[in-house]
């Protein structure tokens, strides 16, 4: 995140070049996009005029970026869009947008906080499902034993050589019958 509240100020030249103030060197649309990424806020102001332009720039830059074939809004809300500068709903959709936008940020940002407390794999569909079968399938390769347990008989670690020939002997036989 930047280390700055203060939004980095871009000044447009009448040649229409666009220059960082803070780094004393002209930019493209997409370094802007690269700060605003970044977490920076950004004003990009006319030298000459003073006005503010960075409602104007930052629809270029979604414009540019959906017709690149990044397509991030859907069809329908882009009609909506257009209709709402037709209509009456014109007052209510900039505090509507903004308001979902900043419940999307809030829910991102419980989520990431969430994924570093639990499993990052819990919450994924079928993972229950899929941890379970994984615990039998272990289960039937080891024959029930869990992690740091023995075989059943060597607890006391003292048999003898022959007791675990004989076992071996045992389980030898037991294979040769399935084999049949």
């Amino acid at each position: 995140m930047p280390t700055t509240d203060k939004p980095l100020l871009i000044k447009r030249y009448a040649s229409r070049r666009l220059y960082n103030t803070e780094t004393s060197d002209y930019v493209t649309l997409e370094d802007i996009a690269g700060f605003i990424r970044d977490g920076r806020e950004v004003q990009i102001v006319d030298l000459k005029s003073g006005d503010d332009l960075t409602r104007q720039y930052l629809l270029q830059i979604v414009a540019e970026h959906e017709s690149r074939g990044e397509n991030v809004l859907p069809i329908n809300v882009l009609t909506d869009l257009v209709r709402s500068y037709t209509t009456q709903a014109t007052s209510v959709v900039p505090q509507f947008l903004a308001a979902s936008f900043d419940m999307f940020r809030d829910s991102q940002s419980h989520w990431v906080e969430n994924m570093n407390k639990v499993n990052p794999m819990a919450g994924i569909p079928g993972f229950e499902a899929m941890q379970a079968q994984q615990e039998a399938f272990l289960k039937a390769m080891t024959g029930g034993l869990k992690p740091g347990s023995t075989v059943p008989g060597t607890e006391t670690g003292g048999e003898d050589l022959s007791d675990i020939k004989r076992q071996l002997a045992q389980l030898q036989e037991k294979l040769s019958k399935m084999d049949k």
